[in-house]
């Protein structure tokens, strides 16, 4: 699997609807047919929030929704981005001079970060054009993962378009880098579980060097998806920055308080690796070396012995210069407390004990409790939607993604699974007061999909 690239596969568009629909539409748009189609599937975090980009392992799965591009490789220099979501407007521009303007994480942005990615990990310029139709069913700033797929897809499109190959392992490393363009200081879950992605297995995710490994998930069970409508874009607000910089500044003062090289200290999971102790020690260590109180930027600089001019700088991210507070030992404790949650998930699902959904569930909770008071990182419409959930059958529930709005994710026994979808369905979205959009309304079990493809005609 370290080496195979996405699979390729031969299909009858006519006999696909969604397809033959994109196609339709691709040919009224630009007055041509596509030379082929590329897929990569949106996926849902089930344990492990907000711990990738602290280089702890994950444990997502794809699910069924996806980015799909229609494409054209044309003889000028000029991207030609189209979606068939009418609230996204046609984009062009010269394929030698990819623009990605940070400060507007508009929908074609993100098509232009796998572009740029593949066309910066090969050294290429004088790049061939292409005409580009996207469809995406994935609910936008949702949590699960919409922007990312687009990357992705956008990078397969344009090694596609090259003729080059690259493994999957590489094309999520290159995907998850190039995400950065459009400034979100991001993990790399959502990229590698779009490309390692298997139907029927969630994945354990593990980084540094990036590896998947199948979790087999309870036959008893499945997972819901609900989504709290309300919408929270990573890329337009700090709070997702803010997180990752109070994660690196709790790591370099940890590794301060034991002595170790502090300024090359990044993430929390290396200062456990350094340190080679367990999970339960790093918590016990957080709680000797950090405070509950939150650290002020000038406290910070006394702990570590360098001036504010260096800490804004030379650590911070440009958009988190200014924060005036940074909550250090909450964050540390949920990273430490969540990863080790991830590793027991993986140990009951290899065990499979008759409790099963109930300790997998139990987990689930513990997940949220943790997401919402030591990373707030909930919201007041997703702790209802976990309660109500939870209140009709499901044995654990809890945000996932970012946060601040999207889903939840929640374990239901099979047999409950019908009364749980009316009864939430009714609870959550009837009854609500909210003005809740219909297309966005969306509660549905998920199987694991399978990963990233590109589609020819036969």
């Amino acid at each position: 699997m370290a080496t195979e690239g996405p699979a390729v596969r031969r299909v009858q568009v006519a006999e696909h609807s969604r397809l033959l629909k994109l196609k339709e539409m691709f040919n009224s748009k630009f007055g041509s047919i596509p030379k082929f189609y590329v897929r990569a599937p949106g996926r849902v975090n089930i344990i492990g929030e907000h711990i990738d980009y602290c280089g702890y392992s994950v444990l997502p799965m794809a699910v069924e929704q996806d980015m799909l591009i229609a494409v054209e490789p044309v003889k000028t220099h000029t991207l030609q981005l189209a979606n068939t979501n009418p609230l996204y407007p046609d984009f062009s521009t010269s394929a030698d001079n990819i623009q990605i303007d940070k400060t507007k994480p508009l929908w074609h942005n993100y098509f232009l970060c796998g572009f740029k990615g593949i066309q910066e990990h090969f050294g290429l310029s004088n790049l061939t054009g292409m005409n580009c139709l996207v469809d995406g069913n994935i609910p936008p700033s949702s949590g699960l993962s919409s922007s990312s797929a687009l990357v992705c897809c956008a990078g397969l499109v344009t090694l596609t378009v090259l003729g080059l190959k690259l493994s999957k392992v590489e094309l999520a490393e290159i995907c998850a880098k190039s995400e950065r363009y459009i400034g979100t200081e991001g993990g790399g879950m959502d990229q590698s579980i779009s490309f390692l992605a298997e139907e029927g297995t969630a994945k354990l995710i593990e980084f540094s060097p990036l590896r998947a490994t199948d979790v087999k998930l309870p036959s008893r069970a499945v997972f819901v998806i609900a989504n709290s409508c309300v919408e929270m874009n990573k890329a337009a607000t700090s709070h997702f920055n803010i997180r990752v910089m109070e994660c690196r500044l709790a790591a370099k003062l940890l590794a301060k308080h034991k002595g170790l090289p502090w300024e090359a200290a990044l993430r929390l999971e290396e200062v456990q690796a350094r340190l080679g102790v367990s999970l339960e020690e790093m918590l016990l260590i957080t709680e000797d070396a950090l405070h509950p109180e939150p650290y002020s930027p000038e406290e910070v600089c006394r702990c570590l012995g360098i001036s504010l001019w260096e800490l804004r700088t030379q650590i911070l991210s440009p958009n988190t210069q200014d924060v005036r507070v940074f909550k250090l030992y909450q964050r540390a404790k949920h990273v430490y407390s969540e990863a080790a949650r991830v590793l027991q998930f993986k140990k009951i699902c290899e065990e499979a004990p008759d409790n099963m959904v109930q300790l997998l569930g139990e987990l689930m909770n513990q997940s949220h409790v943790s997401c919402r008071d030591m990373y707030e990182c909930s919201c007041p419409e997703l702790d209802q939607l976990v309660d109500i959930c939870r209140k009709f059958g499901a044995h654990g529930s809890r945000l996932t993604g970012a946060g601040w709005g999207g889903c939840t994710v929640s374990i239901v026994p099979v047999d409950k699974l019908p009364s749980f979808l009316a009864n939430v369905h009714e609870a959550y979205y009837q009854r609500s007061n909210r003005s809740l959009a219909p297309e966005k309304q969306s509660l549905f079990a998920t199987k694991p999909g399978g990963g990233a493809l590109v589609f020819l005609e036969a």
